[in-house]
């Protein structure tokens, strides 16, 4: 792979006035040539596998808006690459953000110059989609730190990964590109250490466990993931019960990968769905104020001092409640 900056020999280091160049601020073009092992895959597979800082949503998204081309033409994501061809790849200059800030409070867990990490409570989605414009959890940070990286465009800002809306605890948001494009590595390459606890039905036979089993969009109900996906993508999560009551029981989620709904895709199809799950779960959803999911601890390495740094969420009151209920009633 080749990849060129226009930043007049400057790879990332401090200028005479001590600022940090950032990916906004450089023009970056990635070239590839395809060697015959790779022939015959996809195109939007083929470059996930070499950029794995990039999510394949955004390599289709580069694809769709004529940033990659194939041989020197604008190509499709499902194009199957041959032996020898040409793929470059251009990063687009960065969106400037439009998103309103809010000042909605955020519990911070750790905060410096190119990182915070939240604690994100359930009801709060992470960035504006379809039906969440505002009230999220981008334009409360647009209002602390104003300064987030541009990678993730307009409308994402510093998002380096997620969790569902009814999800809570621990998130890590770049504020700068460099940051951005590190974390990001560590995430694709599954360096970071994801630690869950989920309240789920029923017993366990086994005390811990391994599930891996590949997830991908359902086959029929398009909202939900399956693992009888086609087109899976492999999931691997360690569990050990933690605790047991009549009800159910508490259970730490180890994730060696970072699938859409994981967690509770995996737990549901070991028999014992997440208690509160209204896609997933079994139990009515009324018995439970939403998903009884806590993204429990978070650890990875600093982006910029190397530095080992692990966070832990605190429980928040509505899981803290239901686990009484559950396991000590």
């Amino acid at each position: 792979m080749e990849i060129d900056c226009n930043i007049d020999e400057f790879q990332g280091k401090e200028d005479g006035g001590g600022e940090l160049k950032t990916a906004s601020q450089r023009s970056v073009t990635f070239k590839f040539v395809v060697p015959r092992r790779d022939a015959g895959l996809r195109l939007d597979r083929f470059l996930a596998s070499e950029l794995p800082e990039y999510s394949r949503s955004r390599i289709q998204q580069l694809i769709h808006t004529g940033f990659v081309h194939l041989n020197g033409a604008s190509t499709r994501p499902r194009r199957l690459v041959r032996t020898g061809d040409e793929i470059e790849v251009s990063e687009p200059p960065v969106e400037k953000i439009e998103t309103r800030p809010e000042p909605i409070p955020l519990d911070i867990l750790f905060e410096d110059d190119d990182l915070i990490v939240i604690n994100k409570p359930a009801g709060l989605v992470v960035h504006p989609g379809a039906g969440h414009r505002e009230h999220t959890l981008v334009n409360a940070l647009l209002s602390h730190c104003p300064t987030l990286s541009g990678i993730g465009g307009k409308e994402r800002p510093g998002i380096v990964h997620r969790l569902d809306k009814d999800t809570s605890g621990c998130l890590v948001v770049a504020k700068n590109d460099v940051a951005h494009r590190e974390l990001s590595r560590q995430f694709a390459e599954r360096l970071v250490e994801k630690i869950y606890l989920a309240l789920v039905a029923g017993k366990l036979r086994k005390q811990s466990g391994v599930i891996e089993e590949k997830i991908g969009r359902h086959p029929v109900h398009r909202q939900r993931m399956s693992v009888a996906s086609l087109r899976g993508r492999l999931a691997k999560t360690e569990y050990r019960v933690l605790r047991t009551g009549d009800n159910g029981s508490l259970i730490e989620c180890r994730l060696h990968s970072g699938r859409t709904h994981q967690v509770r895709v995996h737990l549901n199809h070991l028999g014992h769905p997440v208690l509160g799950d209204k896609v997933y779960g079994t139990r009515s959803a009324k018995d439970f104020p939403r998903q009884m999911l806590h993204a429990w601890k978070l650890g990875f390495r600093h982006p910029r001092t190397g530095e080992w740094k692990n966070f832990e969420a605190p429980l928040p009151d509505d899981f803290a409640t239901a686990m009484r209920l559950i396991i000590e009633s």
